[in-house]
């Protein structure tokens, strides 16, 4: 599967530490809608892409001896979507751990792949793009601060 990066240790992107998937495509959907370069993982966009297997990743995940969670995020992890498929379905062969993922996707535009992803335990969405010059708030379901007050995560199963 490609992917730009794997994070290790991650504490800011969820309350539990976590490991952070880096998927490598998106649509820029925010920067369109918004009319402004707002994107905070647009340099993710020219990295290089790494292709690594779903067992090598899932391999590395245990691997990270304080992961509790796995986050799927940027650029954008839907827009992966075969990929996403094969990773939490193996990533559930091994572990009830948390999955979480970052999408810039509006809860009804992804209905079909919440419909797929509700017969997994633990799956947490973050839906919603970024809306720049808008108040920060909290998500308690995350346990962080989201960037704009559109954005809020659902613990979808």
């Amino acid at each position: 599967m490609l992917i730009k990066g794997i994070l290790n240790g991650d504490l800011i992107n969820y309350k539990k530490p976590a490991m952070v998937i880096e998927f490598p495509f998106c649509d820029f959907k925010c920067e369109r809608e918004c009319g402004e370069q707002v994107c905070q993982n647009s340099a993710l966009a020219t990295a290089a892409n790494i292709d690594l297997s779903t067992n090598k990743i899932i391999w590395k995940y245990f691997k990270d001896e304080i992961a509790e969670a796995i986050i799927l995020q940027g650029l954008e992890p839907f827009d992966s979507w075969e990929d996403v498929k094969d990773l939490i379905s193996t990533f559930r062969k091994y572990t009830a751990d948390d999955i979480v993922i970052y999408t810039g996707y509006k809860e009804d535009e992804c209905e079909d792949k919440i419909s797929y992803l509700k017969q997994f335990n633990n799956i947490i969405i973050k839906f919603g793009r970024y809306l720049p010059h808008q108040p920060i708030h909290y998500d308690n379901i995350l346990g962080v601060t989201l960037a704009s007050p559109n954005q809020y995560a659902k613990k979808i199963s």
